[in-house]
């Protein structure tokens, strides 16, 4: 133990010497945290929106209305037509189309299903689908609410109740969050210690370490323990940002995301320490770390959801450690899963870090 004491005094020492280090751990998930929810979103706002209105009906301006206050739509245009609506979209100046078909109201209330076509700009297929899904929600509230007001029994509307669960109000940050903390914990404490070992090997600090008789075990751990802490507080101050700022808080155990926390931390650092001990410059090293973030980035179901991934895809996410990290990140913030529900990514975490482990110990060559 004093050995492994000696071994962490010299790396805390190293780090805090270095007038860059120590102030891009704390720097750095700041601006991450403050900047990144704001701009990776995908509640698109401000969706232009043109109106066809053939029935010149209490409805249609009623919907008029609801659409030009939603603060999704802005009510760009109300052409006589489709074909000018669709010369408008041509011209990029309209998302989405919306046309009124003339007798809209008096089938409604014969208590017929009308139809409302909506004709959406998919060149951006999730602008695209997104408006048409917001516009369709508005559609239905306020059939919802004409029916209603004129005492129309068994409205369309009135058979269709959406509840969301987790997430009510849909809000894109707080799907995004959660992933966002396990890709600081990624770049720091996996892109550091892949820079670590080769750092030292290009200096000739290592051969001074290499004379001594530090055991491969004890040296992995006095390289591994220092970001394993630098984890943790990278990931507490990840957590105290999305409480201040943006009022996201766990809805389960905290603790549970500190245990899978521990357990990913070095699973991540184990894989930078391998990179380290296979590459003889720091090029090389940052170089295969890169290549790793994009895998995890990827296919770790941070952007993409890993079940519309084709099944081979799904076949190898299996064997990507930050997916399991990320579903318990999720389901503890979001659903407030309890320990029995994220058991089986606990496990596989704990399998990871056990194997690059004992693999981070194994490939390290010590020379004298």
């Amino acid at each position: 133990m004093n050995t492994l004491s000696f071994l962490l005094e010299k790396e805390f020492k190293q780090f805090f010497r270095d007038p860059f280090m120590p102030k891009m751990v704390i720097v750095f998930p700041v601006i991450i945290m403050l900047v990144i929810p704001l701009v990776a979103n995908l509640d698109f706002k401000d969706i232009n929106i043109c109106i066809v209105d053939n029935d010149h009906s209490g409805y249609s301006r009623l919907l008029s209305d609801k659409i030009s206050h939603s603060s999704y739509f802005v009510l760009k245009h109300t052409p006589q037509n489709y074909k000018e609506a669709k010369q408008l979209m041509d011209e990029q100046e309209v998302d989405i189309i919306i046309e009124i078909p003339y007798g809209f109201e008096k089938e409604l209330i014969r208590n017929e299903i009308p139809q409302i076509p909506i004709v959406a700009n998919a060149v951006n297929a999730s602008k695209g689908a997104s408006g048409a899904s917001y516009l369709t929600q508005i559609i239905t509230e306020t059939t919802g609410e004409f029916a209603q007001n004129n005492g129309i029994a068994d409205s369309p509307a009135e058979l269709l109740s959406v509840h969301n669960l987790y997430n009510p109000t849909e809000n894109y940050r707080h799907f995004m969050i959660p992933a966002l903390m396990v890709m600081l914990i990624i770049i720091v404490c996996g892109a550091l210690p892949a820079l670590n070992i080769v750092k030292e090997k290009e200096t000739g600090t290592i051969e001074q370490i290499n004379a001594t008789p530090v055991s491969k075990i004890m040296f992995t751990f006095g390289k591994l323990i220092p970001f394993w802490i630098m984890g943790m507080f990278i990931l507490t101050i990840a957590i105290f940002i999305a409480k201040i700022v943006y009022g996201l808080s766990p809805a389960g155990s905290v603790w549970i995301v500190y245990a899978n926390a521990f357990l990913f931390t070095l699973t991540i650092s184990s894989l930078g320490l391998i990179i380290s001990n296979y590459s003889n410059t720091m090029q090389q090293a940052m170089f295969i770390m890169f290549f790793f973030i994009m895998i995890f980035i990827l296919m770790s179901g941070l952007l993409t959801p890993i079940e519309s991934m084709p099944e081979f895809a799904q076949m190898i996410t299996r064997f990507v450690p930050p997916r399991y990290f990320i579903e318990v990140m999720r389901s503890v913030y979001l659903k407030g899963s309890g320990i029995a529900d994220v058991y089986p990514s606990f496990v596989w975490l704990g399998c990871f870090t056990i194997v690059l482990t004992a693999i981070a110990i194994l490939s390290y060559r010590k020379r004298s």
